[in-house]
């Protein structure tokens, strides 16, 4: 997964500008930054070191999440036409990017960002949206959208206003809303605390969970998943990477008002796959249950060996027999 063609340039451009060596500086001191868990806006970098290196760096990385967590919901919909969206901390942009590349209505999208260097990227990138710079913890409702994003924004906000907003989010979704945190058992720990409030506000979840019951997850364990960037010639000079991509780990949940559609499980581990059978990890209606694949089993054992972690199971296109 890599950002748009036309994004990629702009990222390119910016930073040439800014130069090789202050770009992997910066980029080393926002992923620190990132890792630590602390606002992406209260680096301590110049406002164009910050949105370079997040335009190189974290970007690609939003929008690979985005992207996977919204085809998924985006199959759950059942068909519903998406044509406006409202993306809370939106940084640059990339979850908005993302939504329209899944959802062909959507025409109208309304992002909220507080920080003007990064609205102002990502004016230059959706130039024909509507870009307002606020803060979340403002009070007020927001307008009503089709479909509400929030892409690591949530776990920037204290307890108190991380709730306040989440409600006012789930006002504003006409129809759906996702939410999407780091993979670290922080970020869903925040992701699993709103599935929870948001269920009992009537919300309806589309992915990844096969049910609206209690979450399985036993602490210390936590459920996130992955999605694979392909690093840009760009993105591998900044990082000093020899891997041509890497993993973004994140937590998320898509949640709408009105049942559509939703897995019968997912996998929530790594496939472990051997030379005659392969292990797979399911959270199902029941819980959390292990599932032994073996050749013998014909049409299972053939999806089997195309399962990946995250994925549904059983799959949309294989239907055990009973």
């Amino acid at each position: 997964m890599q950002l748009p063609p036309q994004v990629r340039e702009y990222v390119e451009q910016r930073a040439a500008r800014l130069g090789h060596a202050a770009l992997e500086q910066a980029a080393e001191a926002l992923s620190e930054h990132y890792r630590a868990g602390r606002p992406t806006a209260s680096a301590p970098l110049s406002r164009e070191e910050k949105v370079v290196a997040y335009l190189a760096t974290r970007m690609p990385a939003t929008f690979a999440a985005a992207d996977l967590v919204l085809r998924e919901a985006g199959r759950r919909l059942g068909g519903l036409r998406i044509s406006s969206s409202l993306d809370l901390g939106a940084g640059t942009g990339a979850a908005t990017l993302a939504a329209r590349e899944v959802f062909p209505d959507l025409l109208e999208a309304t992002l909220l960002e507080a920080d003007p260097s990064f609205a102002g990227a990502g004016r230059q990138l959706l130039p024909e949206q509507r870009w307002i710079e606020s803060d979340l913890r403002e009070a007020g409702p927001w307008q009503t959208h089709d479909l509400v994003l929030a892409c690591y924004t949530l776990g920037e906000l204290d307890d108190p206003e991380r709730i306040a907003a989440l409600d006012r989010a789930w006002q504003a979704a006409r129809i759906a809303l996702v939410l999407i945190e780091p993979g670290t058992t922080r970020g869903f720990h925040w992701v699993r605390e709103a599935r929870d409030r948001l269920i009992r506000q009537g919300g309806r979840v589309l992915a990844p969970c096969p049910g609206d019951g209690p979450c399985p997850i036993a602490s210390p364990d936590w459920c996130h998943f992955g999605a694979r960037v392909e690093r840009s010639s760009l993105h591998r000079r900044t990082k000093r990477a020899a891997l041509g991509y890497e993993d973004e780990k994140f937590s998320y949940v898509a949640l709408a008002r009105a049942f559509a559609g939703r897995t019968p499980g997912r996998i929530v581990r790594r496939p472990g796959r051997h030379a005659g059978w392969i292990d797979l990890t399911v959270c199902g209606r029941e819980g959390i249950r292990p599932e032994k694949i073996t050749r013998r089993q014909g049409p299972a054992w053939r999806a089997a060996r195309k399962a990946e972690w995250g994925g549904t199971w059983p799959p949309d296109t294989y239907t055990p027999h009973t």
